[in-house]
């Protein structure tokens, strides 16, 4: 992202703040019409993507600011004044896309030419302030269009004409550029983003931090698990892995290196911690949001139904630093260093916006309501405290800054709906699902592992929120068919593992800002996020399998279910770091390592109720065991002394 200066940054920021308060103003005072609403959307948030992004990037993240960026180009100003027409054009003629009976009354050769250029400026949007695959993946979709007729059996389709292709993606109802999904980007999605700037604006990443040292700053590794504390709580805010790694990394990562920690470790650690700071309850980034809209289930019973694999992926987390710090030697943090719980009062207020949101989504409001008078009370809370006040200044600032996100997300979002409109109207959905059915043949386990890999493929290098939406498009379908899952357990599982796609080498966007903080190896800080990480992948796939996970079981089966995946992971994690109550030898590691995904994983032989049973076994067998051993040992030696 550029540092914008001078006159373009007051234009910039002038125009992202008054982009970015229309939207919050529509939150609390009522929406117009879907499709005035979506085209305005983009007519106000495109244009500052060319502005912000230039055509070559040098930072890793779209979260960081590059000083070194060249100012915009003549060509970048032209591309963000004709990024204005096409979706203006359709905001000030609703009639041309209510009124048409669709593929029969024909469109006009400007409105042919304006979606051919909108769909190119989204792409470029897409490939400047995000990735090039998604930028490609979009593409090849629109190609598929234009040649499905030319293929052979499943890839068939019908020939379609370009004013075909253009009316679907710009002047059909509630498809392409302005359909549903951009209308979700301009309602819950921008509204919870202001939301989260907001908050980070008020200073309560000093208030997470201070509860994380509180509360394992005095344990072995208390850096490390103070990172994991701190960016579970604040990534749940931000909606970001990135922008979570870039605030709370720059304390964490160093902390945790001076103890003693390796900088790929310290990253890795910061990375996994982060990525999943947007699965854990009660917030969950605004992806959750989005599925409550997909699916039409209220936002609270997605929060319930998603708590325990939270806590799940973060005791991984936690468990595999716990047993790193252990065989590191790692102390915990010095005493000098230690805050007191009275350290937590002069920020504590900060907390009361989280508390309004969390009661009022519980109290079924919708989300934007509710995020809409959270940030009110954010800026009235922060006046209880001299050094937290919100000044006109910090606002604008948290306006900008939430702009320039709505600005990300939309061009992301958009870019998504050019992929579903492809999918979804030329029957592409049934292709995939036919490929990935006959590869898995009749076992079930191999069509879910293939869905997986595919959830993280196509969410590598993609924000969340568009990452789940095109995941879910393809996975959700073919998982409803092979299994007996509910709709909501379908979701939560591409949910993951479209989120886990930022902690999974080799395109690790969490991971890759971590590197840089650590100046570490990048692709071995993503191997250690992704070790790290297993938790979550355990709990991803037990969505599909233990409704337990979702408290959708009887209450022994609930507790069974979810201690027994607490054991497994643990079991793994001994075996992948070699250490119990002393270093492993290999067999021993391997042995542990594969009994703790069998635990987890061997649904289809064993019911989880007796691989619970297991995993209990074997966890008591690896202290009992080694702590004889070790203490057996130390006798020997003390004998032969």
């Amino acid at each position: 992202m550029r540092h914008l200066t001078g006159i373009t940054a007051i234009i910039g920021n002038l125009w992202l703040a008054g982009a970015a308060l229309l939207h919050f103003y529509y939150a609390g005072w009522g929406y117009p019409e879907p499709l005035k609403l979506a085209t305005l959307h983009l007519t106000l948030f495109l244009p500052a993507i060319f502005i912000l992004f230039p055509a070559h990037r040098t930072t890793l993240s779209e979260d960081i600011e590059d000083e070194n960026a060249p100012p915009p180009s003549i060509l970048d100003w032209v591309l963000a004044a004709v990024s204005i027409v096409p979706p203006l054009y359709a905001y000030l003629n609703p009639e041309r896309v209510y009124d048409r009976a669709v593929f029969i009354s024909p469109l006009t050769d400007l409105e042919v030419v304006l979606a051919c250029v909108m769909v190119v400026l989204v792409l470029e949007g897409v490939r400047r302030a995000l990735s090039i695959a998604l930028s490609i993946l979009a593409g090849l979709t629109i190609l598929y269009m234009f040649i499905a007729h030319l293929l052979p059996g499943m890839w068939n389709y019908r020939n379609m004409p370009l004013s075909h292709i253009a009316e679907t993606m710009y002047m059909m109802n509630g498809s392409g550029l302005f359909g549903l999904l951009t209308g979700i980007s301009a309602t819950i999605v921008a509204t919870f983003l202001i939301f989260g700037a907001f908050l980070q604006q008020s200073g309560i990443g000093k208030l997470f931090m201070t509860f994380g040292n509180l509360l394992a700053g005095r344990l072995s590794g208390g850096p490390a698990k103070v990172a994991v504390i701190t960016s579970a709580l604040f990534g749940s805010t931000s909606g970001s892995s990135v922008a979570n790694v870039v605030v709370t990394g720059s304390v964490t990562i160093p902390m945790m290196k001076k103890l003693g920690f390796k900088g790929s470790l310290a990253a890795g650690t910061e990375a996994s911690a982060s990525v999943g700071g947007l699965i854990m309850p009660p917030v969950m980034g605004a992806a959750a949001f989005v599925m409550a809209e997909l699916i039409q289930v209220p936002y609270w019973d997605i929060v319930t139904a998603a708590f325990l694999g939270g806590v799940l992926y973060f005791f991984g987390i936690l468990v595999s630093v716990h047993y790193l710090s252990k065989r590191l030697g790692i102390e915990p943090l010095p005493k000098s260093e230690m805050p007191h719980w009275k350290d937590l009062l002069p920020d504590i207020h900060l907390a009361i916006p989280l508390v309004i949101l969390v009661t009022m989504m519980a109290m079924r409001f919708s989300a934007y309501h509710a995020a809409f008078y959270s940030t009110i009370a954010i800026v009235i809370v922060s006046w209880l405290r001299p050094h937290t006040r919100m000044y006109p200044s910090t606002i604008f600032r948290a306006l900008v800054h939430s702009g320039a996100t709505i600005a990300i997300i939309a061009v992301a979002v958009t870019c998504a709906g050019i992929i579903m409109a492809s999918l979804t109207n030329t029957g592409l959905i049934l292709a995939f699902g036919g490929i990935v059915t006959e590869l898995a043949g009749d076992s079930v386990m191999l069509l879910v592992l293939i869905l997986a890999a595919l959830c993280l493929l196509l969410g590598m290098g993609v924000p969340t929120t568009p990452a789940y939406i095109i995941t879910s498009a393809i996975g959700t379908p073919i998982l409803a068919g092979a299994t007996d899952a509910s709709l909501l357990q379908i979701h939560l599982f591409v949910f993951y593992f479209a989120v886990l796609a930022d902690a999974t080498p080799p395109v690790a966007a969490a991971s890759y800002a971590a590197a840089a903080i650590a100046k570490a190896n990048p692709l071995a800080s993503g191997g250690q996020a992704f070790r790290m990480a297993i938790g979550g992948f355990i709990a991803g796939f037990s969505f599909l399998f233990a409704p337990g996970l979702t408290l959708e079981a009887p209450l022994l089966e609930i507790i069974l279910t979810f201690t027994g995946l607490c054991a497994s992971v643990t079991l793994f994690s001994i075996g992948s770091i070699g250490y119990v109550v002393r270093r492993l030898n290999l067999p021993l590691r391997l042995f542990f390592t594969a009994a703790g995904l069998f635990c987890a994983l061997g649904h289809e032989i064993l019911p989880m109720e007796t691989r619970a049973i297991i995993a209990f076994v074997l966890l008591a067998f690896a202290y009992l065991w080694e702590g004889f051993s070790s203490r057996a040992l130390k006798r020997n030696v003390n004998q032969e002394n």
